[in-house]
């Protein structure tokens, strides 16, 4: 039966639905109305004092339908007389450019003034008359005549009136008076685009060219400099139109640059604290006014705005206390001033000034430790120099054996820079919890309708804070922001002003890159301490192990409960680690007792570090170091006891031995592989090390055998070992035959096949799926291989033939008894051997025939493979499944 609900149940019910179908209609006419907005074309603007509707503002146009898309405006009626006259103008002011420089010479005081007089006004009074015909392109072009004839104007004034006058200090008096002149011209027609520009841009030069014309010092040109972006940034700020605020906005950034520049060298340059005071106070005036045009400027220019501001009152604070310090401690006083910064965050600062500061901070850090990582990078690969000269003698000192010609001297203080910033970063992470609460503020995004009221859409209800009006709408006066619109991450859903779907980057995250930071800076301060005070040697080798020790307790062990962020520390330790073992390491090379007391300790540090470590990746990590320190130490007992490198190519197996011992006990613990795949490098190593004696080398070849025979016990390694075992010893026996010239290897490879081919006949017998290369593979390598390479080198014709017979025979036998091995071995041997006959009449043939016929013959088998592709496919793919039928 269905149920039907209690009618006060089906009424709320009902409610509920209209509501909802409410909001979601109040959302799509606020959607509709924000596009009609956006697709109406512009209203025209009405004259001043018209007020048709009496409300100030002339009515607003019709509402269009849905989908309604503006008609494409006509073009003016007289567009080509407006380009024509807009060269015409254009052709006027080169006219008059040469006629002052040409021809002005030749007319009287009178005429002079006359002509110029007359032209440059009627420049002037014709775009008002043109600018009521509609012919703007004109008007802007004439507006450009006058702009240049002003400037002549006053040449001449210069040149005739006063020309004992001081250059400089009367183009200081011309620009600001017409400067003066152009912003009032452009203010009386507002229409014009290109007066009110041209104002700001005159207006760059008066307090400069005065500031030269008295001979001023470099700080009151600085200041001269510091006005005039001040300025415009108050024209950049409150000024009106696009191109005016554009270009008080370039004139500040280069007026603001050059004056900071000013500043700086000032600063930088000064004999003494009081002498850096003046600069400083330029440079903090700077800040305190980029600071200001931050907290009104927009979000992008704020941030520059508060980065400029920041860095300037590094370099006005820091330059103080700099100037009477020595060039080693020039960099800490500029990093606690910049490490000072942070407490804007403190502040009522508009937040993306703020965030400008906070880069500022950043950058002075970041520009102290560019100056303070290199020395410790250079102690960590200083070293590298004693692999040239391995156990020469240890040095008195660190610097002896770092073999750097830095100016230790002058880094003093990095190891302080490095700990300082290291310290700070540590705390951050240790206290991240209040660091987070402090900061939360910033972390907040300012969205459109943060100050709205309505449920599920940013500002649905009154005006927010920045002007958004209800439902994401702008407010009167006001740029429309993005309208709000439902499921778009960052604008929907309740309470979005308040930063809801916004992304940030994860608190875990950034506290790890905290730890690290730490963890990396603290210990290349250590480093680098040891180097700046030239500590002895035998306490750098002991402390750099010491260091490491501590680096694998951090790794293993971890901090803080956060386990993201805990990971990151651990991980970075385990990297320093690693990488100061590689260091103290190679240090140590420098001294005999000190490499076998360096490399013992590691080994077994790490070898600890593998057994309390809490991750299999760390794990596998200490222990594939741990065998590596242990097969270096290897090859220091050889080096000790005097013997050749082939020599010690076989106790150079010691610890490969160990590793196939040690894969056994740990069996399929993922650590395991790691630790064998490393002591198989161990063991190529010694193969490396034997190349040069033949004999040795089989030895080596064939301890390698018995290691991989030894693995290949295990089931998970037989794969692959057994079959590395099997090719290792016949290698060796082919190295140990050819090292002792032996012409007739037959006479020892078969008593080796015969047994190993019996067994692998009962092998067979008992186990009938066993398979053919298992069984019978090695016995016949073992012969038919050896006397493969000595048949290509033999000029009988004895030894090629008994080995094709034998080795057709075997083929045979293959392919009666579906045996893979002796199919394939059998046959690459008889074709082999075959080619080996044939080539000298292949060659005479090949001789013999014409140049074209061989790339014909190549070209005619393409054909004939192409034509028959698919036939050829499915012959291919017969032969392999037949071949894997095979056992």
């Amino acid at each position: 039966m269905e149920h039907v609900p209690p009618p006060a149940e089906e009424l709320a019910r009902l409610d509920r639905e209209l509501a909802e179908l409410d909001a979601r209609r109040a959302q799509l006419l606020t959607r509709r109305a924000w596009l009609l907005a956006a697709l109406r074309p512009p209203a025209p603007t009405a004259a001043p004092g018209w007020n048709p509707s009496g409300w100030g503002a002339p009515p607003a146009a019709p509402a269009q339908p849905w989908g309604y898309v503006p008609p494409k405006q006509p073009s003016a009626p007289r567009s080509a007389q407006n380009i024509l006259l807009t060269l015409g103008g254009l052709l006027l002011t080169v006219a008059a450019v040469a006629f002052t420089l040409v021809s002005w010479g030749s007319m009287g005081i009178g005429g002079r003034s006359a002509v110029l007089a007359a032209v440059t006004l009627g420049a002037l009074i014709a775009p008002a008359v043109l600018l009521r015909r509609k012919l703007a392109a004109t008007a802007e072009a004439l507006v450009a005549l006058a702009l240049v004839l002003t400037l002549l104007d006053v040449y001449a004034f210069h040149a005739v009136a006063a020309p004992h006058t001081d250059g400089l200090a009367f183009t200081a008096v011309a620009s600001a008076v017409l400067a003066a002149l152009w912003t009032a011209y452009g203010l009386a027609l507002g229409k014009l685009r290109l007066p009110l520009p041209a104002a700001v841009v005159l207006a760059q030069w008066p307090l400069l060219f005065w500031a030269w014309a008295v001979g001023a010092p470099a700080l009151v040109v600085g200041w001269a400099l510091l006005a005039t972006a001040v300025l415009d940034g108050t024209i950049a700020l409150r000024g009106r139109g696009t191109g005016v605020r554009v270009t008080a906005c370039v004139g500040g950034a280069v007026m603001g640059f050059f004056a900071l520049m000013v500043g700086l060298t000032l600063s930088v340059t000064a004999s003494g604290p009081l002498d850096a005071v003046a600069p400083g106070a330029l440079l903090l005036v700077a800040a305190a006014a980029a600071l200001a045009g931050a907290w009104h400027a927009p979000r992008g220019f704020a941030r520059i705005g508060g980065a400029v501001a920041g860095l300037a009152a590094v370099a006005a604070v820091g330059g103080v206390p700099a100037a009477a310090l020595s060039d080693g401690w020039l960099v800490l006083a500029y990093l606690l001033c910049g490490l000072a910064l942070t407490a804007v965050v403190r502040t009522r600062l508009p937040r993306n000034a703020v965030y400008g500061v906070l880069a500022a901070s950043a950058a002075v850090v970041a520009g102290a430790l560019v100056w303070a990582l290199p020395p410790a990078a250079a102690v960590l690969l200083g070293p590298v120099t004693q692999l040239s000269d391995v156990w020469a003698g240890s040095p008195e000192a660190l610097r002896s054996a770092l073999g750097s010609t830095m100016r230790w001297s002058e880094l003093s203080a990095a190891p302080v820079v490095l700990v300082l910033v290291a310290g700070l970063l540590g705390a951050a992470y240790r206290w991240w919890p209040s660091l987070a609460r402090i900061t939360a503020p910033l972390a907040v995004p300012r969205t459109p309708g943060a100050g709205g009221t309505g449920a599920g859409m940013p500002g649905a209800g009154a005006p927010g804070a920045d002007g958004t009006a209800a439902h994401g709408v702008a407010a009167p006066g006001t740029a429309a922001p993005w309208p709000a619109w439902p499921g778009w991450s960052g604008w929907s859903g309740a309470g979005a002003g308040a930063g809801a779907g916004v992304r940030r980057p994860s608190g875990a995250a950034l506290r790890g890159v905290a730890g690290a930071g730490a963890v990396v800076l603290g210990w290349g301060a250590l480093l680098l301490a040891g180097a700046v005070l030239d500590v002895p040697y035998a306490l750098a080798v002991a402390g750099e192990t010491v260091l490491v020790a501590g680096l694998l307790a951090l790794a293993v062990r971890g901090t803080g409960s956060d386990r993201g962020a805990s990971a990151a520390v651990r991980v970075t330790a385990l990297v320093a680690a690693v990488s100061g073992a590689v260091g103290v390491g190679v240090l140590s090379l420098a001294s005999e007792g000190a490499s076998y007391a360096v490399f013992g300790t590691l080994a077994v540090l790490f070898a600890g570090a593998a057994v309390r470590a809490g991750s299999e990746v760390e794990r596998a990590v200490c222990a594939v170091a741990s065998t590596v320190w242990a097969t270096v130490l290897t090859g220091f007992a050889g080096r000790s006891l005097g013997l050749a490198p082939h020599e010690a190519a076989p106790l150079v197996l010691v610890v490969p031995a160990l590793t196939v011992l040690l894969g056994a006990r740990l069996r399929r613990n993922p650590t395991a592989l790691p630790v064998e795949l490393t002591g198989a490098l161990g063991a190529l190593v010694a193969v490396g090390l034997a190349v040069s004696d033949a004999p040795f080398l089989a030895l080596v070849l064939a301890l390698c055998g018995v290691l991989a025979a030894g693995a290949a016990v295990r089931p998970e390694r037989r794969p692959v070992a057994g079959y590395l075992a099997a090719a290792l010893f016949v290698l060796a026996t082919w190295v140990r035959l050819a090292a002792s010239e032996v012409s007739f290897p037959e006479a020892y490879t078969l008593p080796v096949t015969v047994p190993a081919l019996v067994v692998g006949v009962l092998r067979r017998r008992r186990d009938p799926e066993a398979s053919s290369w298992t069984a019978y593979g090695p016995g016949l390598a073992a012969t038919l291989l050896p006397s493969l390479a000595v048949a290509w080198t033999d000029t009988d014709w004895l030894r090629p033939l008994l080995l094709g017979v034998a080795a057709l025979v075997i083929t045979l036998l293959g392919a009666r008894y579906r045996l893979q091995a002796l199919l394939l071995l059998g046959g690459a041997v008889l074709a082999l051997d075959g080619l080996h006959e044939l080539a000298p009449y292949v060659v005479q043939v090949a001789g013999a025939l014409p140049r074209w016929l061989p790339p014909a013959l190549a070209g005619l088998l393409l054909l004939v493979v192409g034509a028959t592709y698919e036939q050829r496919l499915r012959d291919a793919r017969r032969l392999k499944d037949a071949l894997g039928r095979m056992r």
